[in-house]
């Protein structure tokens, strides 16, 4: 059984990531491409080191990898150990999932880290800002979870009372904000600009995990092939 929730993590996710990567080859390429010239203008930059087909493809690729991985750990993975406890049923169940996923990999630790465009320095340092980024996604996970239990203890309540108790936990991502250290950031890029890149990165995000989520909740409505109609070789009595 544990194969077959895998198995279906698995291709939901790399159609997810194949989805996410042409986004990412057509739509996020392109507005990089202008980012970066935009910055070539206020510096001495030069033209685009790799070429266009070579970006075309590792975005392509890299997103299929990115969707196997969320596919495998949280359709697969995640979805064998706690499909009682999630909330709701059939492609509900998989949206849930899905935004479970979105707050802990990029909602809660871009509260505090925002997506930054090329050509805008951050004053943080590398270390500083991955174990901050681990730090909010442990945190992000944890609200997912709060708010997955408290959709269930309040089972019985008027759907007011339900709804406020499962959006409760989600105060506790405030607290990074308010606790984080300052991250100052410069650039050429206008924040018009920087604001446009963060939106088409969110969206990315967006369209992957909702891809995952219904690719996967077409695959659960198909049925799971008996194991009993398969053949198996005759004993000499």
């Amino acid at each position: 059984m544990a194969t077959n929730y895998l198995e279906r993590g698995a291709i939901a996710g790399v159609a997810g990531g194949l989805v996410y990567g042409l986004f990412v080859a057509t739509v996020g390429n392109a507005f990089t491409a202008g980012l970066e010239t935009f910055e070539h203008g206020h510096s001495h930059g030069g033209g685009p080191a790799v070429s266009e087909l070579t970006t075309t493809v590792a975005s392509i690729g890299g997103g299929v990898l990115w969707g196997l991985l969320f596919g495998v750990a949280a359709f697969g993975m995640a979805y064998f150990f706690f499909e009682p406890a999630i909330p709701g049923s059939g492609a509900t169940k998989r949206l849930v999932l899905a935004g479970a996923g979105f707050l802990t990999v990029s909602g809660a630790p871009w509260l505090v880290l925002p997506p930054q465009p090329p050509g805008v320095e951050q004053a943080l340092g590398t270390e500083t800002r991955l174990a901050w980024y681990a730090g909010l996604m442990a945190l992000g996970a944890l609200v997912a979870v709060l708010a997955g239990l408290a959709y269930q203890r309040t089972e019985h309540r008027h759907t007011a009372v339900r709804l406020g108790a499962t959006a409760l936990p989600l105060a506790l991502l405030a607290a990074p904000v308010v606790l984080a250290p300052a991250n100052p950031v410069h650039g050429d890029v206008p924040a018009a600009l920087v604001a446009a890149y963060r939106w088409t990165v969110v969206f990315g995000q967006l369209v992957l995990w909702a891809t995952i989520a219904g690719v996967h909740a077409w695959l659960g409505d198909r049925e799971t092939p008996a194991t009993d109609s398969l053949d198996y070789p005759a004993t000499a009595d």
